[in-house]
């Protein structure tokens, strides 16, 4: 298993993902002191405390790479389904459970990696920040990273999961427009925030999606030897 996932990330160029990630952590970063910055000027406080602000990093990031795993999910799976590439690869003597399950791997191993990396370097780098442009008045302390440690690690996670929810809604044409639509309508679920009242912040609403995404993910794998990709 690890010798194809190696493979699918070869063969797709998964370093050029990284980059882009890189760069949408940068865009992340501005975005958040921009909001703390204005506000600020104009006697708002969005930023009360430290929590508010990683909720905001967390809540941005979490939006950022649910897309970023449907892209992924459109270039290494339904692409090749659409174009019948994937007909090439089903004649090796690879059992395609594995190799759909790969390729699944990786999209989900790449969005829990990227979502923590991203919340640790844009909280660090807001963090250092602050002790120059004062945006949160409230003093960093161990405790307050721990617990913010362990929330992104338990968001991060549900998020790896959500990722392969628009793997459903690809498949069923094999379009890569219905992936990408479908990641930005699970952002609207679970990123909307009114009145500081988040469906997120319901524990149930995470784990629940989290819990069909998983689902969907089995059910891709399991009758993968039935499909016939030639028709």
């Amino acid at each position: 298993m690890l010798k194809l996932m190696k493979l699918e990330m070869r063969k797709f160029r998964i370093g050029s993902y990284v980059w882009g990630a890189m760069i949408a952590n940068v865009i992340i970063l501005a975005l958040v002191c921009a909001i703390g910055l204005i506000e600020d000027v104009s006697s708002d406080m969005p930023f009360t405390d430290y929590a508010m602000a990683f909720s905001v990093i967390d809540t941005l990031v979490r939006g950022t790479y649910i897309v970023f795993g449907a892209v992924l999910i459109s270039r290494m799976v339904i692409d090749e389904f659409r174009n019948k590439s994937i007909t090439l690869l089903f004649m090796y003597p690879i059992n395609r459970k594995k190799l759909i399950a790969a390729k699944l791997l990786v999209v989900a191993l790449f969005v829990l990696a990227a979502d923590i990396t991203a919340n640790l370097i844009v909280g660090i780098a807001f963090g250092v920040l602050n002790h120059f442009v004062v945006i949160v008045n409230e003093p960093m302390t161990w405790s307050i990273a721990a617990r913010s440690l362990l929330t992104v690690g338990m968001s991060a996670l549900a998020t790896s999961l959500l990722s392969l929810i628009p793997l459903y809604f690809g498949m069923r044409n094999y379009s890569g427009a219905a992936t990408i639509v479908s990641s930005l309508l699970v952002v609207l679920v679970v990123c909307q925030n009114i009145d500081n009242f988040s469906l997120y912040s319901i524990i149930a609403v995470p784990i629940g999606l989290a819990l069909i995404g998983a689902v969907i993910a089995y059910l891709s794998i399991r009758n993968i030897e039935h499909v016939d990709v030639l028709k």
